[in-house]
């Protein structure tokens, strides 16, 4: 198996964030997981939303933090959103429907470390953090081999 790359990139402002989402959506296929971590405020909340958005235009994307999870119906199948943050031991993931989501679905993750034993090693992990200024971001990202093509495809300026 190819070991992943790791990608740093800078991101301006919010919408740069946003734009590097939906570069991944139009990419993004039913058994891709997408990883968010992050301190909060770091954009995990932002990535996810417009990374729905890009999928189901028009969608009202609340942020999953009470429901815990959140599924979307897209052209694309099922999108899952879960927030981990509330969660006290990996397996209550499972009885949200985590593995059914694995099975056939998209899904995001905002704080994958707290059920990270659950989680496809093949998998995009993207690690924001605070940048330079207020409204500026760093993505580190980790892409499996398998999403390479379709990575070095998402960077490409439209």
């Amino acid at each position: 198996m190819q070991a992943p790359s790791c990608h740093r990139l800078e991101l301006h402002d919010e919408d740069a964030t946003a734009a590097i989402a939906e570069a991944f959506a139009r990419r993004a296929e039913p058994g891709d997981v997408i990883a968010l971590a992050g301190p909060l405020g770091s954009g995990k909340t932002v990535f996810a939303r417009a990374f729905i958005r890009a999928l189901a235009p028009g969608e009202e994307v609340p942020s999953p933090t009470f429901t815990l999870v959140q599924t979307y119906e897209t052209p694309r199948g099922a999108v899952w959103h879960f927030d981990a943050y509330r969660l006290t031991r990996p397996e209550d993931a499972v009885e949200l429907g985590l593995d059914e989501a694995l099975s056939d679905g998209i899904v995001l993750v905002e704080w994958p470390e707290r059920i990270a034993p659950l989680l496809p090693d093949e998998r995009i992990d993207v690690a924001l953090s605070t940048g330079g200024t207020a409204t500026s971001r760093v993505a580190e990202l980790r892409i499996p081999a398998a999403w390479t093509a379709r990575f070095d495809e998402a960077m490409r300026p439209r």
